[in-house]
């Protein structure tokens, strides 16, 4: 799994190979090129990635050719069908999960998730996203639908600290795509400041810890108990950022403080 500005590791059950990304052009499609990969692996019907953030220069490595790139994601896409683990409760199922994916995408109208739904969507697979915004949903549709050239997107206004939000999310994935292959928690914020923890007033502080740890946890839990009862299983992807490595975020130590409480939840769902 790669992006821009991270460096990516993911984690599932009970084992996967480490990832590193070059800060590249092509980054957004390595990264989907290599959550595309992880339906193939035998070892879950659940899994769980996070991802650590590094702005150092010396993290960065060489770019990935992507003539290379394009054949390696095509080898994932078409290549043998998962094989469900004991963790899941279809283990003994043989209901293939192959390619097209229904892929669900939080906090996807802009950055990163709709990056993602982009090349997502390039790649054939059909893509449920989500923002708080109503305008933000039917405007990134437009652009999606426009600059890609494929219908098979849809959008619903979700704000994920809300459980009632997330339930309805499921229900309105359910009802346009019938089950979830990936599900991607990507919605996050850092209430559009960047000062000292001492500046932050009540509101941004709430806003951060309970978009990025609360909404994270009702969602996967959500994600958890709509993947459980799918045949085809599943696999959940959570996004971290800056902080999640444990080093310091001075100017924006509230959105530090949650993206390292990911890495725990995290292992915490995988143990």
């Amino acid at each position: 799994i790669y992006d821009t500005n991270y460096i990516c590791y993911h984690i599932a059950f009970p084992t996967s190979p480490s990832f590193s990304s070059p800060m590249a052009e092509m980054s957004v499609t390595n990264t989907t090129a290599s959550l595309q990969s992880f339906p193939k692996s035998p070892l879950c019907s659940l899994s769980t990635t996070k991802f650590n953030s590094s702005y150092r220069p010396s993290a960065i490595v060489s770019p990935i050719p992507r003539f290379c790139l394009i054949s390696k994601y095509n080898s994932f896409r078409f290549s043998a069908a998962v094989v469900k683990a004991a963790s899941s409760p279809h283990a003994n199922t043989k209901d293939p999960m192959l390619p097209p994916y229904n892929v669900l995408i939080t906090g996807g109208s802009k950055g990163i998730g709709y990056a993602l739904a982009k090349e997502f969507l390039k790649a054939g697979d059909n893509v449920l996203i989500c923002s708080r915004s109503d305008e933000r949903v039917v405007s990134a549709l437009d652009r999606l639908r426009v600059e890609t050239g494929k219908q098979h997107v849809w959008g619903t206004k979700c704000d994920v600290r809300e459980g009632d939000d997330v339930k309805n999310l499921v229900a309105f994935a359910k009802e346009k795509l019938k089950y979830i292959d990936i599900w991607i928690n990507n919605a996050g914020s850092n209430a559009y400041s960047f000062k000292p923890l001492a500046e932050a007033s009540d509101e941004d502080l709430i806003q951060v810890v309970t978009t990025n740890t609360l909404g994270l946890m009702i969602c996967c839990r959500e994600a958890i108990n709509l993947m459980q009862n799918q045949p085809r299983g599943g696999h959940i992807f959570n996004i971290d950022g800056a902080g999640s490595d444990g080093r310091p975020t001075p100017r924006f130590a509230a959105y530090g403080a949650t993206k390292r409480s990911v890495v725990h939840l995290t292992k915490s769902l995988q143990a």
